[in-house]
């Protein structure tokens, strides 16, 4: 097989948020996950509650354990010479310790970046985009110059919609078991993604459809994919949000929706982790946790859909986007296939601009795709 390799990236990183993996490491994550915000050690240390429940240990770092070797399996059996990274924002290993260490034992210092999050706002791409930022400042300090390039947010990409797809036919297969006949008087599918601040809503919006919007793009798809198969009236809630309870989030959370919808008559739900990649901390809690325990609480059929998790669809379809990124660095013109109808962002790059999803104390990102083409 004729070796390929993604010129001119000499490594790919993939890049997460990484997670304690003991009781010892859960306050230690939590002051670096709320660095600058002047939150006391008390409150995190209950915050830290949902952790300790699970022996301190994060479900995300054995899952990118396994995306990490999923991903460099695939490069193998397409003859990818690339080498795999991976690096983490919150805990080890971390972005840039990976990055160094890379550079001074080969020299390379260009990296694409597959990150962890398939839709776009601060949270889930920018401040991917400032943690790439700041390890090229910290170890340009050291004299180690390198650079930073992103696969685009792949929500509507065909690996990670196809692969989703499956996970929701396979979850209504499983209330079907349970109950028999799906009946949209009686039944509901919940797709569910993180909460965020309105105002990082707004924000996402400035470049792209926005946050919520791209999950409600999908979920058309999705549903005209199914077609009969999805008898059910489907809607979009949220989990997870935090923060003071004046500022206002995405709405409604999960464990409010099931309560009317329980007291409107509805008897099973199928619920679809639809903006996460895989089963973490947010899944185990919030949906496996506190939404099924108020779904027993109320006497509803509780049905958790998978997440893509290392789905070989999906995986292929990663593979698939850092070969396009490389592609447009290079300045070919590439077929960037979406599901939907906003398409990749910044037709022809792909790339987000360096005001995209910007928050109330912007940081220096990456930059966007003109200074980078520029400077090639």
């Amino acid at each position: 097989m004729e070796s390929i390799n993604l010129t001119p990236f000499n490594a790919v990183v993939l890049m997460s948020f990484g997670g304690p993996e003991k009781d010892e490491d859960v306050l230690p994550f939590l002051q670096n996950v709320t660095a600058g915000r002047g939150i006391p050690d008390e409150r995190l240390v209950e915050v830290g509650e949902h952790y300790y429940g699970f022996g301190g240990k994060s479900p995300i770092n054995d899952q990118n354990r396994q995306l990490l070797e999923a991903l460099r399996q695939e490069f193998e059996q397409r003859g990818i010479t690339t080498p795999v990274l991976w690096g983490n924002r919150n805990w080890d290993p971390y972005l840039t310790d990976t990055v160094r260490e890379f550079a001074e034992r080969t020299g390379g210092s260009r990296f694409l970046a597959i990150d962890t999050s398939a839709y776009s706002c601060y949270s889930s791409c920018r401040q991917y985009r400032e943690d790439f930022a700041h390890t090229q400042n910290v170890l340009a300090q050291e004299g180690i110059e390198v650079s930073f390039e992103k696969i685009r947010q792949y929500y509507n990409h065909p690996g990670f919609a196809y692969a989703e797809l499956d996970c929701v036919h396979r979850g209504l297969t499983a209330l079907i078991q349970k109950v028999g006949v799906l009946d949209p008087q009686k039944h509901r599918l919940l797709y569910v993604t993180h909460s965020i601040p309105l105002a990082m809503q707004e924000a996402s919006q400035r470049q792209t459809v926005g946050y919520r919007e791209q999950h409600l793009q999908l979920i058309e798809w999705i549903n005209q994919e199914l077609g009969e198969k999805q008898p059910l009236n489907a809607e979009l809630v949220f989990c997870s949000r935090s923060g003071s309870p004046q500022t206002p989030w995405l709405e409604p959370d999960i464990n409010d929706r099931l309560e009317e919808l329980a007291s409107s008559g509805v008897e099973g739900v199928v619920v679809v982790p639809l903006g996460f990649v895989s089963d973490h901390m947010e899944v185990k809690y919030d949906l496996d946790t506190e939404a099924a325990q108020t779904a027993k609480d109320l006497g509803l059929d509780y049905v958790r859909a998978a997440t893509v998790g290392i789905d070989p669809i999906f995986v292929s379809g990663l593979v698939d986007a850092a070969l396009e990124r490389a592609a447009q660095y290079r300045g070919e013109r590439v077929d960037s296939p979406a599901v939907t109808s906003e398409g990749p962002l910044s037709p022809g790059s792909g790339s987000c601009s360096t005001t995209c999803c910007m928050g109330r104390a912007p940081k220096p990102t990456t930059p966007n795709w003109d200074s980078l083409t520029e400077s090639n």
